[in-house]
């Protein structure tokens, strides 16, 4: 898999004024158009602005490699719901990935799921309670195989881009359907990108 989720993040550090990417990123970025071939994609969101609302999560973190990347996320919910099933805690929402830090070979997340209580558990759980990011960001939507996914983040890099905004460090996914037993051509995936400050979106426009 290309590590395509890369390229945003340092975009977000740049503050996405058109400093520039790495020549690494340079190498990897095309200009993409989001996707829209079926007639549920040409009416999903591609850049919409939204409010996190910081639900509270369980959530385990980890690292991985880009080559592994599926296998790592799968794994790490299936820690996560386990932990859910012992304790009788019911989601509150669609699970997440929240991606804390990327480079060319691998990544920080945290695999969250939303519960409405935060739960107790003992101090030694590698499983946690803690928030989800808060605050303004932009909504867009991939469907397809998870492997594909870096065709839209490569759209979602160019109208980063474009807009000129000023994005913070960190990426969600968040699953509409379980990503482990979904067939590709059904996976649908949120990705959300939190703007720093009030996002400032109809000025960019």
């Amino acid at each position: 898999m290309v590590a395509t989720r890369n390229l945003l993040l340092p975009i977000a550090a740049a503050f996405v004024i058109g400093v520039g990417f790495s020549p690494a990123a340079v190498a990897q970025t095309t200009t993409a158009a989001p996707p829209s071939t079926t007639t549920d994609a040409a009416n999903d969101p591609f850049g919409e602005e939204v409010t996190l609302p910081g639900q509270t999560i369980v959530y385990v973190s980890g690292s991985g490699l880009w080559d592994d990347a599926y296998q790592t996320i799968v794994g790490a919910f299936k820690t996560v719901n386990a932990a859910l099933d012992k304790l009788g805690v019911k989601p509150d929402g669609a699970p997440m990935t929240i991606y804390t830090d990327t480079n060319d070979t691998g990544f920080k997340f945290q695999a969250a799921v939303p519960v409405k209580t935060a739960p107790e558990l003992p101090a030694e759980s590698e499983v946690k309670v803690g928030k989800a990011p808060d605050g303004p960001a932009l909504k867009f939507v991939h469907r397809g195989s998870y492997d594909s996914v870096d065709t839209t983040y490569e759209a979602i890099s160019d109208r980063l881009d474009e807009k000129r905004l000023e994005a913070k460090e960190l990426l969600i996914e968040q699953y509409r359907n379980d990503l482990a037993t979904t067939p590709d051509d059904e996976l649908v995936i949120d990705i959300y990108v939190p703007l720093k400050g009030n996002g400032a979106v109809g000025a960019a426009k």
